[in-house]
């Protein structure tokens, strides 16, 4: 069995190759995916997200932290991703997805300082909320609570099994790297944007 580690509560395989190839092969199939979902320029910067949303979670997995860089990078794919889809309006498009980026992470920054607030302690760090006008920025307003949903639901079935197996009590001051779940979750939402939202 391969031996295991504890870094900030969240367990972490120290067996690298294998954390490796399970990364290597998840990226390639993600951009494999996005390529086949919107071919030409989208399914490109489908696949460079994927890449981004990829490394912000397993950094967030490892060291609890969101590189502003990578939130930054997939930023800028976003706002490529808005020109790119509206060229005639492309100024018009990318205000919108602005827009849209700073009402998400003002949202975040909200429940931030309302959970701040009633617990006395950080609940959303500064690297989530930043993350949150990344995802507005790439999602559309009906795409977003689909992508926080489909976040929120995975982080608590993953450590739901893992206290169930673990037959320990919910500790409320267990640190959740929330990233690990929403990075993914954006490129989840772009490819049920384009798969299912796309016009005809």
């Amino acid at each position: 069995m391969p031996r295991i580690t504890v870094v900030g509560r969240l367990t972490v395989w120290r067996e690298r190759p294998l954390a490796v190839g399970i990364a290597g092969a998840t990226a390639l199939a993600a951009c494999v995916a996005s390529v086949a979902a919107a071919p030409g320029l989208p399914g490109y910067l489908g696949a460079a997200l994927a890449l981004v949303a990829i490394a912000i979670a397993v950094i967030d997995a490892r060291w609890f932290i969101i590189p502003n860089e990578l939130t930054a990078a997939g930023l800028a794919l976003a706002l490529v991703n808005a020109a790119s889809e509206a060229p005639l309006a492309m100024w018009e498009a990318v205000g919108v997805a602005l827009l849209r980026g700073a009402a998400l992470a003002l949202l975040f920054l909200a429940l931030r300082e309302a959970y701040r607030r009633l617990r006395g302690r950080d609940g959303i760090g500064l690297g989530d909320v930043k993350l949150a006008g990344m995802a507005g920025a790439w999602l559309d307003w009906t795409t977003m609570p689909i992508a926080i949903e489909i976040a929120a639901l995975s982080a608590i079935a993953v450590f739901g099994v893992r206290y169930y197996r673990g037959r320990r009590t919910v500790d409320p001051s267990v640190k959740l790297p929330f990233g690990l779940f929403l990075a993914p979750s954006i490129w989840i939402g772009w490819l049920i944007e384009v798969r299912l939202f796309a016009p005809l």
